[in-house]
Protein backbone atom coordinates (compact mmCIF):
# COMPACT_ATOMS: atom_id res chain seq x y z
CA UNK A 1 0.00 0.00 0.00
CA UNK A 2 1.24 3.89 -1.10
CA UNK A 3 2.10 6.03 2.31
CA UNK A 4 0.15 8.85 0.84
CA UNK A 5 -3.42 8.81 2.56
CA UNK A 6 -6.66 7.95 0.65
CA UNK A 7 -8.38 11.28 0.49
CA UNK A 8 -11.97 10.91 -0.68
CA UNK A 9 -13.91 14.50 -1.45
CA UNK A 10 -17.54 14.77 -2.11
CA UNK A 11 -18.81 17.88 -4.89
CA UNK A 12 -22.36 18.86 -3.91
CA UNK A 13 -22.04 21.11 -6.59
CA UNK A 14 -25.50 23.42 -7.30
CA UNK A 15 -27.48 20.93 -5.11
CA UNK A 16 -28.31 21.04 -1.50
CA UNK A 17 -30.90 23.34 1.02
CA UNK A 18 -30.77 23.90 4.91
CA UNK A 19 -33.63 20.83 5.56
CA UNK A 20 -31.46 18.32 3.06
CA UNK A 21 -27.87 19.31 4.62
CA UNK A 22 -29.10 19.06 7.86
CA UNK A 23 -30.28 15.54 7.49
CA UNK A 24 -27.80 14.26 5.53
CA UNK A 25 -24.41 15.43 8.06
CA UNK A 26 -27.17 13.73 10.93
CA UNK A 27 -26.26 10.85 8.72
CA UNK A 28 -22.35 11.18 8.04
CA UNK A 29 -22.05 12.22 12.01
CA UNK A 30 -23.46 8.80 12.70
CA UNK A 31 -21.46 6.55 10.10
CA UNK A 32 -18.63 4.53 10.87
CA UNK A 33 -15.55 5.25 8.93
CA UNK A 34 -11.83 4.51 9.13
CA UNK A 35 -9.85 7.19 10.30
CA UNK A 36 -7.17 6.46 7.42
CA UNK A 37 -9.02 8.55 5.40
CA UNK A 38 -8.87 12.40 4.38
CA UNK A 39 -12.25 13.07 3.82
CA UNK A 40 -13.57 17.03 2.60
CA UNK A 41 -17.13 17.88 1.28
CA UNK A 42 -17.12 20.67 -1.32
CA UNK A 43 -20.85 22.77 -0.77
CA UNK A 44 -22.41 25.68 -2.37
CA UNK A 45 -21.60 28.90 -1.03
CA UNK A 46 -24.62 29.91 0.88
CA UNK A 47 -23.73 26.68 2.58
CA UNK A 48 -20.12 26.51 3.30
CA UNK A 49 -21.06 28.25 7.49
CA UNK A 50 -23.42 25.68 8.20
CA UNK A 51 -21.79 22.69 7.12
CA UNK A 52 -18.58 23.24 8.91
CA UNK A 53 -21.07 24.33 11.83
CA UNK A 54 -23.02 20.95 11.74
CA UNK A 55 -20.36 18.45 10.06
CA UNK A 56 -18.25 16.18 11.89
CA UNK A 57 -15.19 17.49 12.80
CA UNK A 58 -12.59 14.95 11.57
CA UNK A 59 -14.16 16.02 7.74
CA UNK A 60 -13.25 19.25 6.41
CA UNK A 61 -15.40 21.52 4.47
CA UNK A 62 -14.66 22.95 0.87
CA UNK A 63 -15.69 25.74 -1.52
CA UNK A 64 -16.75 24.19 -4.62
CA UNK A 65 -14.84 27.49 -6.32
CA UNK A 66 -13.27 30.87 -5.77
CA UNK A 67 -12.11 34.01 -7.43
CA UNK A 68 -8.52 35.38 -7.69
CA UNK A 69 -8.56 38.37 -5.46
CA UNK A 70 -9.08 38.72 -1.35
CA UNK A 71 -11.58 41.42 -1.99
CA UNK A 72 -13.40 44.96 -4.05
CA UNK A 73 -15.42 45.36 -6.45
CA UNK A 74 -16.04 41.89 -8.04
CA UNK A 75 -19.98 41.33 -7.58
CA UNK A 76 -20.93 37.74 -6.84
CA UNK A 77 -17.35 36.58 -6.62
CA UNK A 78 -15.85 35.07 -3.63
CA UNK A 79 -12.74 35.18 -2.05
CA UNK A 80 -10.71 32.13 -0.32
CA UNK A 81 -10.55 34.52 2.78
CA UNK A 82 -13.53 34.29 2.94
CA UNK A 83 -14.32 30.85 2.21
CA UNK A 84 -11.68 30.01 5.19
CA UNK A 85 -13.81 32.84 7.10
CA UNK A 86 -16.65 30.71 7.08
CA UNK A 87 -14.82 27.29 8.14
CA UNK A 88 -13.78 26.29 4.83
CA UNK A 89 -10.35 24.65 4.59
CA UNK A 90 -10.30 23.68 0.84
CA UNK A 91 -11.31 24.70 -2.23
CA UNK A 92 -12.02 23.04 -5.44
CA UNK A 93 -10.91 24.75 -8.52
CA UNK A 94 -10.44 23.69 -12.36
CA UNK A 95 -13.83 21.64 -12.26
CA UNK A 96 -15.02 20.45 -15.85
CA UNK A 97 -18.03 22.35 -15.52
CA UNK A 98 -15.90 25.66 -15.04
CA UNK A 99 -13.69 24.68 -17.77
CA UNK A 100 -16.13 23.67 -20.00
CA UNK A 101 -19.12 25.43 -19.39
CA UNK A 102 -17.90 29.14 -17.82
CA UNK A 103 -15.04 29.08 -20.41
CA UNK A 104 -12.15 29.35 -17.29
CA UNK A 105 -8.68 28.88 -19.02
CA UNK A 106 -5.84 26.82 -17.49
CA UNK A 107 -4.28 30.02 -16.77
CA UNK A 108 -7.45 31.42 -14.64
CA UNK A 109 -7.34 28.17 -12.95
CA UNK A 110 -3.51 28.28 -11.88
CA UNK A 111 -4.12 31.73 -10.82
CA UNK A 112 -6.70 30.27 -8.44
CA UNK A 113 -4.74 27.36 -7.24
CA UNK A 114 -2.39 30.44 -6.19
CA UNK A 115 -4.09 32.64 -4.63
CA UNK A 116 -6.26 30.14 -2.49
CA UNK A 117 -3.34 28.18 -0.95
CA UNK A 118 -1.69 31.92 -0.03
CA UNK A 119 -4.85 31.98 2.05
CA UNK A 120 -4.64 29.29 3.98
CA UNK A 121 -7.18 26.62 1.90
CA UNK A 122 -5.45 23.59 0.68
CA UNK A 123 -6.52 22.68 -3.18
CA UNK A 124 -8.44 20.02 -4.93
CA UNK A 125 -7.32 20.86 -8.63
CA UNK A 126 -9.57 19.39 -11.16
CA UNK A 127 -7.86 17.99 -14.71
CA UNK A 128 -9.48 15.77 -17.50
CA UNK A 129 -10.60 14.96 -21.30
CA UNK A 130 -13.99 15.53 -22.89
CA UNK A 131 -14.75 12.19 -24.72
CA UNK A 132 -13.42 13.38 -28.23
CA UNK A 133 -10.47 14.26 -26.47
CA UNK A 134 -10.05 10.51 -25.33
CA UNK A 135 -11.29 9.00 -28.75
CA UNK A 136 -8.44 10.95 -30.19
CA UNK A 137 -5.89 9.65 -28.41
CA UNK A 138 -4.75 12.81 -26.18
CA UNK A 139 -6.07 12.19 -22.92
CA UNK A 140 -2.46 13.21 -21.47
CA UNK A 141 -1.81 15.84 -23.52
CA UNK A 142 -5.27 17.87 -22.46
CA UNK A 143 -4.16 17.11 -18.92
CA UNK A 144 -0.45 17.89 -19.21
CA UNK A 145 -1.56 21.39 -21.14
CA UNK A 146 -3.94 21.65 -17.91
CA UNK A 147 -1.24 20.75 -15.18
CA UNK A 148 1.35 22.68 -17.08
CA UNK A 149 -0.21 26.11 -16.43
CA UNK A 150 -0.40 25.28 -12.50
CA UNK A 151 3.06 23.47 -12.34
CA UNK A 152 4.08 26.93 -14.11
CA UNK A 153 2.89 29.06 -11.71
CA UNK A 154 3.86 27.15 -7.98
CA UNK A 155 6.68 26.51 -5.97
CA UNK A 156 7.91 22.87 -5.59
CA UNK A 157 6.23 23.08 -1.40
CA UNK A 158 2.75 24.60 -2.52
CA UNK A 159 2.12 20.92 -4.18
CA UNK A 160 2.57 19.56 -0.28
CA UNK A 161 -0.87 21.30 0.34
CA UNK A 162 -2.70 20.10 -3.34
CA UNK A 163 -4.52 16.77 -4.44
CA UNK A 164 -5.06 16.33 -7.95
CA UNK A 165 -8.87 15.14 -8.83
CA UNK A 166 -8.18 13.28 -12.53
CA UNK A 167 -12.19 13.55 -13.99
CA UNK A 168 -12.57 12.51 -17.20
CA UNK A 169 -15.58 14.90 -18.44
CA UNK A 170 -17.20 11.80 -20.69
CA UNK A 171 -17.63 9.99 -16.91
CA UNK A 172 -19.04 12.95 -14.78
CA UNK A 173 -22.99 12.17 -14.28
CA UNK A 174 -23.73 10.10 -17.25
CA UNK A 175 -23.06 6.86 -15.73
CA UNK A 176 -19.86 5.78 -17.65
CA UNK A 177 -16.90 5.13 -15.78
CA UNK A 178 -13.09 4.70 -16.35
CA UNK A 179 -12.43 1.19 -15.79
CA UNK A 180 -9.81 0.93 -12.78
CA UNK A 181 -7.45 -0.09 -15.55
CA UNK A 182 -8.10 3.00 -17.63
CA UNK A 183 -7.78 5.46 -14.61
CA UNK A 184 -4.70 3.84 -13.20
CA UNK A 185 -3.19 4.47 -16.36
CA UNK A 186 -3.78 8.26 -16.58
CA UNK A 187 -2.76 8.28 -12.99
CA UNK A 188 0.52 6.80 -13.27
CA UNK A 189 1.17 8.89 -16.61
CA UNK A 190 0.09 12.23 -14.36
CA UNK A 191 3.06 11.22 -11.65
CA UNK A 192 5.06 10.50 -14.30
CA UNK A 193 4.52 13.95 -15.41
CA UNK A 194 4.78 15.60 -11.89
CA UNK A 195 8.40 13.64 -12.32
CA UNK A 196 9.97 15.67 -14.77
CA UNK A 197 7.89 19.21 -14.60
CA UNK A 198 8.05 19.35 -10.85
CA UNK A 199 10.43 16.37 -8.86
CA UNK A 200 10.33 13.19 -8.03
CA UNK A 201 9.41 13.68 -4.27
CA UNK A 202 6.30 16.29 -5.71
CA UNK A 203 5.30 12.99 -7.98
CA UNK A 204 6.20 10.34 -5.25
CA UNK A 205 3.78 12.50 -2.56
CA UNK A 206 1.03 14.18 -4.71
CA UNK A 207 -2.55 12.43 -4.03
CA UNK A 208 -4.02 11.59 -7.14
CA UNK A 209 -7.78 10.93 -6.97
CA UNK A 210 -10.31 9.80 -9.40
CA UNK A 211 -13.68 11.25 -10.56
CA UNK A 212 -16.24 10.50 -12.70
CA UNK A 213 -19.42 8.73 -11.45
CA UNK A 214 -17.94 6.97 -8.39
CA UNK A 215 -20.61 4.90 -6.51
CA UNK A 216 -20.47 2.14 -3.44
CA UNK A 217 -20.75 -0.58 -5.79
CA UNK A 218 -17.88 0.63 -8.38
CA UNK A 219 -15.07 2.06 -6.66
CA UNK A 220 -14.22 -0.97 -4.58
CA UNK A 221 -11.54 -2.50 -6.98
CA UNK A 222 -10.52 1.04 -8.33
CA UNK A 223 -8.92 1.93 -4.58
CA UNK A 224 -7.03 -1.04 -5.07
CA UNK A 225 -4.63 0.45 -7.98
CA UNK A 226 -1.48 2.01 -6.89
CA UNK A 227 -1.77 5.18 -7.90
CA UNK A 228 -5.52 6.03 -7.67
CA UNK A 229 -5.39 7.54 -3.54
CA UNK A 230 -8.82 8.73 -3.59
CA UNK A 231 -12.11 9.65 -4.80
CA UNK A 232 -13.68 12.69 -5.87
CA UNK A 233 -17.40 12.15 -6.11
CA UNK A 234 -20.55 13.81 -7.30
CA UNK A 235 -23.91 12.65 -7.27
CA UNK A 236 -23.25 10.00 -4.31
CA UNK A 237 -21.62 12.24 -2.11
CA UNK A 238 -25.40 13.73 -1.71
CA UNK A 239 -26.32 10.16 -0.33
CA UNK A 240 -25.91 8.11 2.78
CA UNK A 241 -23.67 5.36 0.46
CA UNK A 242 -20.66 8.28 0.32
CA UNK A 243 -19.86 6.64 3.77
CA UNK A 244 -19.00 3.37 1.88
CA UNK A 245 -17.07 5.01 -0.45
CA UNK A 246 -15.05 6.26 2.14
CA UNK A 247 -14.25 2.93 3.45
CA UNK A 248 -13.51 2.00 0.04
CA UNK A 249 -9.85 0.81 0.65
CA UNK A 250 -10.29 -0.91 3.46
Amino acid sequence: MSSRTFWVGGNWKMNGSVAAIKELTNTFNAGNVSSDVEVVIGAPFVYVHLLSETLRKDWAVAGENCYVKASGAYTGEISPEMLKDVGAKWVIVGHSERRNILNESDEFTAEKCVKALAAGLKVSLCVGELLEEREAGITQQVVERQLGAVVKALKEEDWANIVIAYEPVWAIGTGKVATPEQAQETHAAIREYLKTAVSPKVAAETRIVYGGSVNAKNCKEAAQKPDVDGFLVGGASLKPEFLDIVNAAQ
